[in-house]
Protein backbone atom coordinates (compact mmCIF):
# COMPACT_ATOMS: atom_id res chain seq x y z
CA UNK A 1 0.00 0.00 0.00
CA UNK A 2 1.16 3.52 -0.77
CA UNK A 3 1.87 5.75 2.20
CA UNK A 4 -0.90 8.29 2.92
CA UNK A 5 -0.37 11.68 1.28
CA UNK A 6 -0.69 14.05 4.24
CA UNK A 7 -0.26 17.12 2.03
CA UNK A 8 -2.88 16.27 -0.64
CA UNK A 9 -5.48 18.80 0.54
CA UNK A 10 -2.89 21.49 1.20
CA UNK A 11 -1.48 21.13 -2.31
CA UNK A 12 -4.96 21.28 -3.84
CA UNK A 13 -5.78 24.47 -1.94
CA UNK A 14 -2.58 26.02 -3.28
CA UNK A 15 -2.94 24.82 -6.88
CA UNK A 16 -6.51 26.14 -7.12
CA UNK A 17 -5.69 29.53 -5.64
CA UNK A 18 -7.22 29.07 -2.17
CA UNK A 19 -4.10 30.55 -0.59
CA UNK A 20 -5.58 31.64 2.74
CA UNK A 21 -7.20 28.21 3.14
CA UNK A 22 -3.81 26.62 2.48
CA UNK A 23 -2.28 28.73 5.25
CA UNK A 24 -5.18 28.15 7.66
CA UNK A 25 -5.14 24.36 7.18
CA UNK A 26 -1.38 23.83 7.28
CA UNK A 27 -1.10 22.71 10.92
CA UNK A 28 -0.60 19.01 10.19
CA UNK A 29 0.95 17.07 13.11
CA UNK A 30 3.72 14.44 13.01
CA UNK A 31 4.89 15.07 9.46
CA UNK A 32 8.15 13.44 8.30
CA UNK A 33 10.97 15.96 7.79
CA UNK A 34 10.69 16.15 3.97
CA UNK A 35 6.91 16.60 4.16
CA UNK A 36 7.33 19.32 6.81
CA UNK A 37 9.69 21.23 4.50
CA UNK A 38 7.26 20.86 1.57
CA UNK A 39 4.39 21.99 3.82
CA UNK A 40 6.35 25.09 4.85
CA UNK A 41 7.22 25.81 1.20
CA UNK A 42 3.54 25.66 0.24
CA UNK A 43 2.60 27.97 3.12
CA UNK A 44 5.26 30.54 2.23
CA UNK A 45 4.40 30.33 -1.47
CA UNK A 46 0.78 31.02 -0.46
CA UNK A 47 1.94 34.13 1.40
CA UNK A 48 3.88 35.18 -1.72
CA UNK A 49 0.74 34.67 -3.85
CA UNK A 50 -1.10 36.96 -1.40
CA UNK A 51 1.62 39.60 -1.77
CA UNK A 52 3.10 39.16 1.73
CA UNK A 53 6.69 39.09 0.46
CA UNK A 54 8.28 40.70 3.51
CA UNK A 55 6.80 38.14 5.90
CA UNK A 56 8.46 35.36 3.89
CA UNK A 57 11.78 37.24 3.74
CA UNK A 58 11.71 37.86 7.50
CA UNK A 59 10.72 34.34 8.58
CA UNK A 60 13.04 32.19 6.44
CA UNK A 61 16.53 32.42 7.88
CA UNK A 62 19.89 31.30 6.48
CA UNK A 63 19.74 27.96 8.29
CA UNK A 64 16.54 26.86 6.51
CA UNK A 65 16.50 23.95 4.06
CA UNK A 66 17.38 24.59 0.38
CA UNK A 67 13.75 24.52 -0.87
CA UNK A 68 12.79 27.21 1.67
CA UNK A 69 15.81 29.32 0.74
CA UNK A 70 14.66 29.07 -2.89
CA UNK A 71 11.17 30.27 -1.92
CA UNK A 72 12.78 33.21 -0.07
CA UNK A 73 14.66 34.10 -3.29
CA UNK A 74 11.34 34.27 -5.14
CA UNK A 75 9.98 36.62 -2.45
CA UNK A 76 13.10 38.81 -2.74
CA UNK A 77 12.77 38.89 -6.54
CA UNK A 78 9.11 39.97 -6.42
CA UNK A 79 9.52 42.38 -3.48
CA UNK A 80 12.44 44.33 -4.94
CA UNK A 81 12.14 44.73 -8.73
CA UNK A 82 14.88 47.39 -8.65
CA UNK A 83 17.34 44.85 -7.15
CA UNK A 84 16.26 41.87 -9.23
CA UNK A 85 19.66 41.52 -10.93
CA UNK A 86 21.22 40.75 -7.53
CA UNK A 87 18.55 38.12 -6.81
CA UNK A 88 18.97 36.53 -10.26
CA UNK A 89 22.75 36.45 -9.74
CA UNK A 90 22.26 34.58 -6.44
CA UNK A 91 19.82 32.21 -8.13
CA UNK A 92 22.34 31.40 -10.88
CA UNK A 93 25.04 30.73 -8.28
CA UNK A 94 22.81 28.24 -6.47
CA UNK A 95 21.82 26.53 -9.73
CA UNK A 96 25.52 26.09 -10.58
CA UNK A 97 26.25 24.49 -7.20
CA UNK A 98 26.39 20.70 -7.76
CA UNK A 99 25.24 20.05 -4.17
CA UNK A 100 21.88 21.84 -4.52
CA UNK A 101 21.51 22.88 -8.17
CA UNK A 102 19.24 19.96 -9.05
CA UNK A 103 16.79 20.54 -6.18
CA UNK A 104 13.27 20.42 -7.67
CA UNK A 105 11.98 23.45 -5.75
CA UNK A 106 15.02 25.51 -6.73
CA UNK A 107 14.56 24.53 -10.40
CA UNK A 108 10.84 25.42 -10.19
CA UNK A 109 11.67 28.84 -8.69
CA UNK A 110 14.25 29.37 -11.46
CA UNK A 111 11.58 28.57 -14.05
CA UNK A 112 9.15 31.06 -12.50
CA UNK A 113 11.74 33.84 -12.23
CA UNK A 114 13.03 33.44 -15.80
CA UNK A 115 9.46 33.17 -17.10
CA UNK A 116 8.77 36.52 -15.39
CA UNK A 117 11.85 37.84 -17.19
CA UNK A 118 10.43 36.45 -20.46
CA UNK A 119 13.68 34.48 -20.88
CA UNK A 120 11.92 31.26 -21.77
CA UNK A 121 14.99 29.39 -23.03
CA UNK A 122 16.78 30.02 -19.73
CA UNK A 123 13.66 28.92 -17.83
CA UNK A 124 13.51 25.65 -19.76
CA UNK A 125 17.17 24.89 -19.02
CA UNK A 126 16.12 24.31 -15.43
CA UNK A 127 12.59 22.94 -15.80
CA UNK A 128 12.61 20.85 -18.97
CA UNK A 129 13.99 17.71 -17.29
CA UNK A 130 10.81 17.59 -15.18
CA UNK A 131 10.82 15.35 -12.15
CA UNK A 132 7.67 16.63 -10.46
CA UNK A 133 4.13 17.42 -11.57
CA UNK A 134 4.77 21.10 -10.75
CA UNK A 135 7.77 21.22 -13.08
CA UNK A 136 5.79 19.57 -15.89
CA UNK A 137 2.90 22.01 -15.35
CA UNK A 138 5.34 24.94 -15.44
CA UNK A 139 6.78 23.58 -18.70
CA UNK A 140 3.26 23.63 -20.16
CA UNK A 141 2.93 27.30 -19.16
CA UNK A 142 6.34 28.20 -20.60
CA UNK A 143 5.67 26.46 -23.92
CA UNK A 144 2.28 28.21 -24.20
CA UNK A 145 4.03 31.56 -23.56
CA UNK A 146 6.34 30.63 -26.47
CA UNK A 147 3.28 29.81 -28.64
CA UNK A 148 4.45 26.19 -28.87
CA UNK A 149 1.26 24.32 -28.08
CA UNK A 150 2.78 21.22 -29.72
CA UNK A 151 5.48 21.00 -27.03
CA UNK A 152 2.93 21.90 -24.34
CA UNK A 153 0.81 18.96 -25.49
CA UNK A 154 3.79 16.58 -25.15
CA UNK A 155 4.29 17.75 -21.55
CA UNK A 156 0.59 17.27 -20.86
CA UNK A 157 0.78 13.69 -22.14
CA UNK A 158 3.62 12.98 -19.70
CA UNK A 159 1.44 14.34 -16.88
CA UNK A 160 -1.57 12.30 -18.01
CA UNK A 161 0.52 9.11 -18.07
CA UNK A 162 1.71 9.85 -14.54
CA UNK A 163 -1.68 10.87 -13.03
CA UNK A 164 -4.55 11.84 -15.30
CA UNK A 165 -6.76 12.99 -12.39
CA UNK A 166 -4.11 15.17 -10.71
CA UNK A 167 -5.28 18.75 -10.21
CA UNK A 168 -2.26 20.10 -12.09
CA UNK A 169 -2.89 17.71 -15.00
CA UNK A 170 -6.46 18.98 -15.24
CA UNK A 171 -5.32 22.62 -15.03
CA UNK A 172 -2.63 22.08 -17.68
CA UNK A 173 -5.25 20.45 -19.90
CA UNK A 174 -7.52 23.49 -19.49
CA UNK A 175 -4.65 25.92 -20.27
CA UNK A 176 -3.79 23.99 -23.43
CA UNK A 177 -7.44 23.81 -24.52
CA UNK A 178 -7.77 27.59 -24.09
CA UNK A 179 -4.64 28.11 -26.16
CA UNK A 180 -5.79 25.80 -28.96
CA UNK A 181 -9.29 27.33 -28.99
CA UNK A 182 -12.22 26.26 -31.15
CA UNK A 183 -14.14 23.26 -29.84
CA UNK A 184 -11.52 22.83 -27.10
CA UNK A 185 -12.89 25.87 -25.23
CA UNK A 186 -15.95 23.92 -24.11
CA UNK A 187 -13.67 21.17 -22.75
CA UNK A 188 -11.69 23.78 -20.79
CA UNK A 189 -14.93 25.23 -19.39
CA UNK A 190 -16.02 21.78 -18.18
CA UNK A 191 -12.72 21.31 -16.33
CA UNK A 192 -13.18 24.61 -14.45
CA UNK A 193 -16.85 23.77 -13.87
CA UNK A 194 -15.81 20.43 -12.37
CA UNK A 195 -13.40 22.23 -10.03
CA UNK A 196 -16.14 24.65 -8.98
CA UNK A 197 -18.40 21.72 -8.04
CA UNK A 198 -15.71 19.81 -6.12
CA UNK A 199 -13.89 22.62 -4.33
CA UNK A 200 -14.60 26.05 -2.80
CA UNK A 201 -14.80 28.73 -5.47
CA UNK A 202 -11.56 30.69 -5.91
CA UNK A 203 -10.46 33.58 -8.07
CA UNK A 204 -8.45 31.16 -10.21
CA UNK A 205 -11.49 28.97 -10.94
CA UNK A 206 -13.74 31.98 -11.57
CA UNK A 207 -11.19 33.53 -13.95
CA UNK A 208 -10.81 30.21 -15.76
CA UNK A 209 -14.56 29.95 -16.33
CA UNK A 210 -14.77 33.63 -17.31
CA UNK A 211 -12.02 33.37 -19.93
CA UNK A 212 -13.81 30.36 -21.43
CA UNK A 213 -17.05 32.37 -21.52
CA UNK A 214 -15.31 35.26 -23.28
CA UNK A 215 -13.86 32.89 -25.88
CA UNK A 216 -17.40 31.60 -26.48
CA UNK A 217 -18.81 35.13 -26.74
CA UNK A 218 -20.72 34.99 -23.43
CA UNK A 219 -19.44 38.32 -22.09
CA UNK A 220 -22.35 38.97 -19.70
CA UNK A 221 -21.75 35.67 -17.92
CA UNK A 222 -18.00 36.35 -17.93
CA UNK A 223 -18.55 39.74 -16.28
CA UNK A 224 -20.69 38.16 -13.53
CA UNK A 225 -17.96 35.60 -12.79
CA UNK A 226 -15.21 38.24 -12.81
CA UNK A 227 -17.10 40.57 -10.46
CA UNK A 228 -17.47 37.62 -8.08
CA UNK A 229 -13.70 37.07 -8.35
CA UNK A 230 -13.12 40.78 -7.69
CA UNK A 231 -15.15 40.49 -4.48
CA UNK A 232 -12.72 37.81 -3.32
CA UNK A 233 -9.59 39.85 -4.15
CA UNK A 234 -9.94 43.43 -5.36
CA UNK A 235 -6.26 43.62 -6.38
CA UNK A 236 -5.90 40.34 -8.28
CA UNK A 237 -4.12 41.28 -11.53
CA UNK A 238 -5.69 38.59 -13.71
CA UNK A 239 -9.20 39.48 -12.57
CA UNK A 240 -8.59 43.16 -13.31
CA UNK A 241 -7.00 42.39 -16.69
CA UNK A 242 -9.87 40.11 -17.68
CA UNK A 243 -12.42 42.71 -16.56
CA UNK A 244 -10.72 45.30 -18.79
CA UNK A 245 -11.06 43.01 -21.81
CA UNK A 246 -14.59 41.97 -20.91
CA UNK A 247 -15.75 45.58 -20.39
CA UNK A 248 -14.39 46.61 -23.79
CA UNK A 249 -16.38 43.82 -25.46
CA UNK A 250 -19.53 44.89 -23.57
CA UNK A 251 -19.04 48.52 -24.63
CA UNK A 252 -18.49 49.60 -21.02
CA UNK A 253 -15.76 51.85 -19.62
CA UNK A 254 -12.71 49.90 -18.47
CA UNK A 255 -10.73 52.90 -17.17
CA UNK A 256 -11.37 52.19 -13.47
CA UNK A 257 -10.09 48.61 -13.76
CA UNK A 258 -7.07 49.79 -15.78
CA UNK A 259 -6.29 52.45 -13.15
CA UNK A 260 -6.54 49.81 -10.39
CA UNK A 261 -4.20 47.53 -12.34
CA UNK A 262 -1.71 50.36 -12.90
CA UNK A 263 -1.66 51.15 -9.18
CA UNK A 264 -1.42 47.61 -7.84
CA UNK A 265 0.57 45.89 -10.64
CA UNK A 266 2.45 48.54 -12.66
CA UNK A 267 4.56 45.90 -14.44
CA UNK A 268 1.61 43.83 -15.70
CA UNK A 269 1.72 43.05 -19.44
CA UNK A 270 -1.60 44.82 -20.07
CA UNK A 271 -0.36 47.98 -18.31
CA UNK A 272 2.82 47.93 -20.40
CA UNK A 273 0.83 47.50 -23.61
CA UNK A 274 -1.62 50.27 -22.67
CA UNK A 275 1.25 52.65 -21.80
CA UNK A 276 3.02 51.82 -25.07
CA UNK A 277 -0.18 52.44 -27.05
CA UNK A 278 -0.71 55.79 -25.26
CA UNK A 279 2.88 56.87 -26.04
CA UNK A 280 2.51 55.89 -29.70
CA UNK A 281 -0.79 57.80 -29.88
CA UNK A 282 0.82 60.92 -28.34
CA UNK A 283 3.71 60.71 -30.81
CA UNK A 284 1.28 60.37 -33.72
CA UNK A 285 -0.68 63.45 -32.56
CA UNK A 286 2.53 65.52 -32.18
CA UNK A 287 3.76 64.50 -35.64
CA UNK A 288 0.65 65.97 -37.29
CA UNK A 289 0.14 68.91 -34.93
Amino acid sequence: MAAPDHLFNLRNHFYLGAYQSAINNSDIPNLPQDDAVERDCLVYRSYIALGSYQLVINEIDDSAATPLQAVKLLALYLANPENKELTISSLKEWLADPAIGNNCTLRWIAGVVFMHEEDYNEALKHTNAGGTMELHALNVQIFLKMHRSDYAEKQLRVMQQSDEDHTLTQLANAWLNLSVGGSKIQEAYLIFQDFSEKYPMTGLILNGKAVCCMHMGNFDEAETLLLEALNKDAKDPETLANLIVCSLHLGKSSSRYLNQLKLSHPHHMLVKRASSAEENFERAIQSVA
